[in-house]
């Protein structure tokens, strides 16, 4: 084992954490599942429920969603419920929708009148616009389960209708684990007065509350969770967070993992565009023989993918940018594709979208999180994770079920000449892409999404 693999490795081990029992760990494969279990979960709890994630949207899941957790209110008057999404994203509806009309925030707020505020519903404003940073923590909090998903909460997250978008579903059941979560959430975010209430009768602008959120970006960068520490050998999960460059524990994790595995590293990304340190650490994986399998969604499973019977936007070009990217990738790394060292697997199922992310090293070491490991996760939002040490492997089992399962839907590159290239792009998305690399800002866009 050379000298950095044994730092890293050591990094990982000596890493404060907390154990966990094995069977107390579940991991589910679909979208019905996660619905299933998700209401299951805010129908049995009794003293709170915390949820994270990106956004509630006003829609049919997002409606039985809310609607399920006033009734746990009004079954448990005393309990805390209180939903955490981004502040700006709160304030739009979805991208491409006329402006002017009714948002998510008007939304909460018609609810309120009607319900109370017994359920909060608060706004993170990470950054002083939502192009430059999201709230981007994920995790379900009931009692003391952990319910880890990049999940948002609307239809095609929950499955509502036909379509569905994957992610990753895993419950973990552990007090420490979700007191420390929940801590985080009321110390460091509900605490700061740059953090709003939604469905308030008034919501303030953002330069209402500008020398607040000042505070706000310092404490985010500084704080994590906290959680006494338990000495460990076996099973062990550590919550993480990160945002920025500096001082990012998230980050640390992440590219320690890389590089300390010896034998294979897995990775899930929905949007393939990796920052430059993970491209170097990928590159050199390689020339030491490591094999990479990489899982990512095929350009029409892409979140912004528009069919080309549909009218042209902007946003539309995005999966094409990311399959430029990947091109690029598997032709610059031919021959660990050709040996087999390098995997790359498509998803792609029907119309439905892919939106898992994580890593699994060595099967000890796997990271749950929604850090999409592109330049926007690394540098931009406020992201988390749980990082599983299983020095024993005895989640192996469910983590293989999970790859497999993943793996059903995808195909296997064998060439970079698998994945199409420029020329077969329809035609204003090629004009779009040339004029972006002709002025060079596609190296901007590179780095904000």
């Amino acid at each position: 084992m050379s000298k950095k693999i044994n730092q890293n490795l050591s990094f990982l081990t000596k890493l404060k954490k907390l154990p966990i029992s094995a069977d107390n760990v579940r991991c589910l494969l679909t979208t019905k599942a996660f619905k299933t279990e998700l209401f299951q979960q805010i129908n049995s709890a009794t003293k709170r429920i915390y949820i994270a994630a990106l956004y509630l949207e006003a829609d049919d899941a997002g409606e039985e969603v809310l609607d399920a957790l006033y009734q746990a209110k009004e079954n448990h008057p005393s309990m805390d419920i209180t939903v955490c999404i981004d502040f700006h994203r709160a304030q739009r509806g979805l991208i491409g929708a006329e402006k002017g009309g009714d948002t998510n925030t008007t939304w909460y707020q018609k609810v309120a009148a009607l319900k109370g505020r017994g359920v909060k519903i608060i706004g993170l404003p990470v950054k002083r616009k939502e192009l430059f940073g999201v709230q981007h923590l994920k995790g379900f909090i009931f009692d003391n389960v952990v319910f880890y998903s990049g999940a948002s909460i609307n239809n095609i997250y929950l499955h509502q209708q036909e379509r569905y978008r994957f992610d990753r579903y895993w419950l973990i059941t552990d007090n420490a684990l979700a007191d420390s979560m929940v801590d985080y959430i009321q110390q460091v975010i509900i605490n700061s007065e740059a953090v709003v209430e939604l469905n308030a009768p008034v919501v303030p602008k953002f330069n209402e509350f500008k020398k607040e959120h000042k505070n706000l970006s310092r404490n985010l960068k500084l704080s994590g969770y906290r959680f006494d520490p338990i000495e460990c050998n076996g099973l062990a999960v550590r919550p993480l967070t990160g945002i920025g460059t500096k001082k990012n524990l998230l980050n640390k994790v992440i590219r320690a993992i890389f590089h300390s595995t010896e034998k294979e590293l897995i990775l899930f990304t929905p949007y393939f565009n990796l920052p430059t340190a993970l491209s170097r650490d990928i590159s050199a994986l390689l020339k030491r023989k490591v094999n990479i399998t990489i899982v990512v969604g095929d350009k029409t499973a892409n979140d912004f993918y528009i069919p080309e019977d549909k009218p042209f936007k902007t946003i539309s070009a995005l999966p094409y940018l990311y399959e430029v990217n990947l091109r690029n990738f598997a032709k610059k790394h031919h021959t660990s594709i050709l040996q087999g060292h390098l995997k790359l697997h498509l998803w792609k199922h029907d119309s439905n979208s892919f939106h898992l992310k994580g890593i699994y090293s060595d099967q000890r070491f796997s990271l749950l999180t929604g850090h999409n490991l592109n330049p926007r996760a690394w540098r931009l939002d406020l992201e988390n994770g749980l990082l599983i040490d299983d020095p024993e492997q005895k989640l192996s089992t469910q983590f293989n079920e999970e790859l497999s399962n993943i793996i059903s839907h995808t195909r296997l590159i064998e060439s970079y000449r698998d994945i199409d290239d420029m020329a077969m792009y329809p035609d204003k998305v090629k004009q779009l892409i040339s004029r972006l690399k002709r002025v060079k800002a596609d190296r901007i866009i590179k780095g904000i999404i």
